[in-house]
Formats: C-alpha cells, sequence, structure tokens
C-alpha cells in the first residue's frame, strides 16, 4: 500500500484530501510576532486581512523535520511505502526537510519535488492518490507524475510587485518601474522557478495574453484540469474562466482561495492559472 503527502501549498480542499485519503503537513505563517500553521489556525481570507493591517511583511517556513520524521514513522508502521510530493525546491526548503526525514525514517519514503506550487502540485497530488487507490506500484506512480509536470503549465499574476520584492523574488529597481508604469507582471513557474513571460498595462490584457497562451498550448490534446486559484482576486478569476471556457468548450476550470503561504509571496489580488493537458 502506498500512502500519501503533500504540503500545504498544494491548494487541496480539505474535504479533496480527505477523500483522496492524502496527508497535508502544513508549512508556517508568520506576521511580526504571531505564527499560524498554514491551512490549520488560519484561513486564506483572514490571512488577506492580517496582512493588510500589518505593517510586517509575512514570512513563510517549511515544516519541520521532526513533524514529517513523525508522520512517515506513522503512515509506515503497518508497512505502507509513503509518497511525499512538495513544493518546487527552488521556492523552499520543504523537498529537503522531507527528504532529510525519509532518510531519518529508513522507511521506504520517496519525496518529490514536484518544481510546481498551488493546484499545479496539486494535480500530481490528485493523480498520485487515485494511482495508489487503485493498487499501483511507485514505479507506476512516479512514471505518471512525470508526464503530468511535463505537460503541466502555471501562469501567476500578481497586482503589486511589493510582496516579491520583500520575499526577495524580484530587485527593487524592477518593481519601482512597475508600479510608476502600472504594470501587471505575468511569469510561469518553469523549472520549479519564476520567469518572466509578459507585461500587461491592464487585466484584460493578461487575460487576453493567457488564453492565447493556453489555446495554442492545448491545441490538438485533451484538457485534463484547469484551476484558477487566487489571492482575494475572485473578480479576476471569474473574468478568466469564463474567457478560458468560450475559447476552449471546457467547463470544469475551478476556482479557488490560494493559501496563505502563496499570498506570502505574490501579495494581495495575484491569481494563479494551472492547467494539464495531454
Amino acid at each position: 500500500m502506498i500512502k500519501i503527502v503533500t504540503d500545504s501549498s498544494s491548494d487541496l480542499t480539505m474535504q479533496e484530501a480527505k477523500e483522496l485519503d492524502v496527508q497535508i503537513i502544513p508549512l508556517t505563517i508568520s506576521i511580526g510576532e504571531d505564527s499560524y500553521l498554514d491551512g490549520v489556525d488560519i484561513t486564506p481570507e483572514e490571512f488577506i486581512e492580517k496582512m493588510k493591517e500589518s505593517n510586517n511583511f509575512p514570512k513563510s517556513s517549511q515544516p519541520a523535520i521532526g513533524e514529517l520524521l513523525k508522520l512517515y514513522n506513522q503512515l509506515a508502521e503497518d508497512g505502507s511505502e509513503v509518497l511525499s510530493i512538495h513544493l518546487s525546491g527552488k521556492l523552499s526548503g520543504t523537498s529537503e526537510s522531507a527528504k532529510t526525514a525519509a532518510t531519518m525514517s529508513g522507511r521506504k519514503v520517496t519525496v518529490v519535488d514536484s518544481l510546481f506550487i498551488s493546484k499545479a502540485l496539486g494535480f500530481q497530488v490528485r493523480e498520485a492518490a487515485r494511482m495508489a487507490k487503485k493498487g499501483c506500484v511507485m514505479d507506476e506512480i512516479l512514471e505518471k507524475l512525470d508526464h503530468i509536470r511535463k505537460n503541466t503549465h502555471l501562469f501567476v499574476v500578481v497586482d503589486t510587485l511589493e510582496n516579491l520584492v520583500k520575499g526577495g523574488r524580484i530587485g527593487k529597481g524592477t518593481a519601482m518601474i512597475g508600479s510608476f508604469l502600472n504594470i501587471k507582471p505575468i511569469a510561469i513557474l518553469e523549472n520549479g522557478e519564476y520567469s518572466p513571460v509578459a507585461k500587461a498595462r491592464s487585466q484584460s490584457q493578461a487575460i487576453k495574453y493567457i488564453v492565447k497562451q493556453f489555446m495554442n498550448d492545448v491545441k490538438g490534446k485533451t484538457i485534463k484540469y484547469a484551476s484558477i486559484a487566487h489571492a482575494n482576486g475572485l473578480e479576476f478569476a471569474m473574468k478568466l474562466k469564463e474567457q478560458i471556457e468560450e475559447k476552449s468548450g471546457f467547463h470544469s476550470v475551478e476556482i479557488l482561495w490560494t493559501s496563505p503561504v502563496i499570498s506570502t509571496h505574490t501579495g494581495q489580488g495575484a491569481i494563479g492559472f494551472s492547467y494539464f493537458a495531454e
């Protein structure tokens, strides 16, 4: 039997995690003197409000190795294998902590760096859990995850550059220019890290760019999953969903709040559009 673990950046709802029998290990969010377990002690909506009110920039930290070790030992106690799938190692030390805990456990624990965040990570977790329930072996699941990674795309559009600067993701000079011109930068997550691909001067321009890229990419393919995660950017997300569904005929685009750990870096108003097509 194979048991699946992921972290709170996967944007899986508690209900979906329960249905898939996936264990979610939370990252920690700190604002000033206060610390919260992502998705446990604080909701995405509450976090956005606290981020607005605070003069302190929020910070995130990976799960403690001890917590991961404890979870792996519990799950493997009955002889099960564990597959632990996490956010990009270039954005967080979570995967490395998981690998250390896996080695310390002495159990059959396989750690996978998804190279993604949000639902682009969630797609891999979802598929791994379904395959595990069907009784697939580890090599079959890992091969499928590799396929999903190669055919998944994630576009990120931020409404403010402030969080990316404070989080060390971009330089202050870039942010000053962006703010002055009221530019909404569009980035993709490629090889596990952010790569800027375009600059839009309005929300509608950003949507137009993303829809065009999406339609070019899925031409002749079957869309398996499409998801829009937002950090208090529901109106933006709804407009993008409408355009994606209208142009593609794929009417299962899900919209959800992204986790506080992602909002920490993107800031309020950001959206992330993930899709997997083959």
